[in-house]
């Protein structure tokens, strides 16, 4: 499964339209990611609002922040991605800070050895490496809320950050994508206990 980022469309909200739920429309938070799909495409993450989504989708903005709540939790549904970082950041991040490079390793392993959790961030990653909004809209919504929010908890400086993110999504890359062996069929356990002390390091600081 893939998933795709649309063209952008040329549709807008037609003249005098009330905000709120569109009359005769049964399927409003679809209408809203639909909408979220082409702001999201044609602005990128960063320039991307939540007003911006609601007059794409002719709803009122208080709409979107109630089926959504945030900007993010609207990129998550309208990407299909597995968590909201928003939403399991904390968790990981509120332990000892000795053991944060392992939770870290643990979470996005266990959560991509599910097919139905991984298919869909694999198929974003795949559209990013060929499509140019995509690639960028992807960089800005990690770097905002994954890479920003961990390295300001943490007080990591960018480049540590970066660097374990790198070495984080290359053995998603190699364990699932290019499935080299052993890499490919590794118990999950198995690889924590590898690459754990190596992500602890970028991250001491």
């Amino acid at each position: 499964m893939t998933t795709e980022v649309p063209e952008v469309s040329g549709g807008r909200r037609r003249p005098g339209r009330r905000p709120g739920r569109r009359p005769g429309s049964a399927d409003t938070r679809g209408e809203i990611l639909a909408a979220a799909r082409r702001v999201f495409a044609e602005k990128g993450f960063d320039k991307a609002t939540i007003r911006g989504i609601a007059r794409e989708a002719g709803v009122d903005p208080a709409l979107v922040h109630h089926y959504f709540d945030s900007k993010e939790g609207v990129f998550v549904a309208a990407m299909r991605l597995p968590v909201d970082p928003s939403a399991v950041l904390p968790l990981i991040l509120s332990g000892p800070r000795e053991e944060v490079g392992e939770r870290i390793v643990r979470f996005i392993l266990t959560m991509t050895a599910d097919p139905a959790a991984r298919e869909p961030l694999l198929g974003l990653v795949r559209t990013a490496m060929v499509n140019e909004q995509a690639v960028g809209m992807v960089r800005e919504f990690f770097a905002t809320a994954v890479l920003g929010r961990v390295a300001e908890a943490l007080d990591v400086p960018p480049l540590r950050m970066e660097a374990a993110f790198a070495q984080l999504f290359g053995v998603v890359m190699t364990r699932y994508i290019l499935r080299f062996e052993p890499m490919a069929s590794a118990d999950v356990e198995e690889i924590v206990a590898l690459v754990s002390p190596a992500m602890q390091r970028y991250l001491a600081g």
